[in-house]
């Protein structure tokens, strides 16, 4: 998507006053690293939370910076959306890095990303014991991960949103290959993981947003690939997710799904909070066919060694039947709706 690359006197002028004070010069450096709370920048600048919220607030009239709801949670970045963002990132790249405040700030920076990897590996600990049970039932995670791969082709300069994002393992196969990247979940604690891993992968400017599958805060026809990894099953709607995620997709663009085949493993049900049993064939193709897209691929996921578990894992690619002439919003859509 090609985004604007220039200001109004007016929008420069307010940018320029916005960002033309000390702390709120530090914290479009910080934001320019990767997204942050609100408590991450008390705890790297030292100051109030309503002094830094006051900041912040300023920034974002001045479109230099986006704030995002979580829960109870605030977290903001550089308006990516806009020119005001690629202003802000400008001014961040002008700052000299060996300067000892700004040095300071980026090793306390540090120290707030390492608390967070610790608290996000202290909570998947806890539910470790589960997953290493459900992960044993079915084809290894790798060769999901590169079967998701291989559906995703090489990817684009567009944009890719992965629905349930959960540890944000998929966004760290994916991510690299598209210009823009964005993670939705239902959980805070489990963005607080994906967080800390695409940190730890070097993505700290992946996208995560805490959302509902069933209504999704972008605008229609944003993204060149949506992908939906082992949540379906989790839906009491399924095919309203999948129309919901296919309004996504910009013209042509591919919607990729990895969920179970039809199964009798009760104990997922009782156990596992799982709604669905699994999911046919045609079940996913009429989805998918109610929801504008073309089941252009339909496989189960084997190991190198051809074998797939109790558990058979299925990938769907469904495809946008539109051509780009036809969806004229994708010109101008941004990535969140006002």
């Amino acid at each position: 998507m090609r985004q604007p690359t220039t200001l109004s006197s007016s929008s420069l002028l307010a940018g320029l006053r916005a960002a033309g004070e000390e702390t709120r010069l530090r914290i479009l450096a910080l934001l320019a690293e990767g997204e942050l709370s609100v408590s991450d920048l008390t705890d790297i600048l030292g100051q109030s939370q309503p002094r830094i919220s006051r900041h912040l607030k300023l920034l974002a009239e001045a479109g230099l910076v986006r704030r995002y709801r979580e829960g109870a949670w605030a977290f903001f970045r550089l308006d990516e959306s806009g020119a005001g963002g690629a202003f802000a990132a400008s001014l961040a790249a002008w700052l000299d890095r060996a300067d000892p405040e700004l040095a300071a700030d980026r090793e306390r920076l540090a120290a707030v990303r390492s608390a967070r990897a610790e608290a996000a590996q202290s909570y998947f600990a806890s539910v470790a014991r589960d997953w290493d049970r459900l992960r044993s039932l079915h084809v290894p995670d790798d060769a999901v991960e590169a079967a998701v791969e291989a559906a995703a082709g090489e990817g684009s300069s567009g944009a890719v949103l992965d629905l349930g994002t959960g540890t944000g393992r998929m966004l760290e196969r994916i991510a690299p290959k598209f210009g823009r990247a964005i993670g939705v979940d239902a959980s805070h604690a489990m963005l607080a993981v994906a967080r800390a891993n695409l940190e730890k992968a070097g993505l700290s400017r992946v996208e995560l947003r805490q959302g509902d599958i069933h209504a999704l805060p972008f605008a229609r026809g944003t993204f060149d690939l949506v992908i939906i990894h082992q949540v379906l099953h989790f839906l009491d709607d399924p095919g309203r997710a999948l129309r919901e995620a296919a309004a996504m997709l910009a013209p042509g663009g591919r919607l990729i799904v990895v969920d179970f085949a039809p199964h009798e493993m009760e104990f997922l049900r009782t156990e596992h909070a799982h709604r669905r049993l699994g999911f046919s064939r045609a079940q996913i193709a009429g989805w998918f066919a109610e929801a504008g897209l073309s089941c252009d691929l339909s496989e189960e996921v084997t190991s190198a060694e051809g074998a797939s578990g109790q558990l058979s894992v299925m990938l769907w690619r469904g495809r946008d039947r539109r051509v780009q002439g036809d969806f004229p919003l994708r010109k101008n859509s941004s990535f969140e709706v006002a």
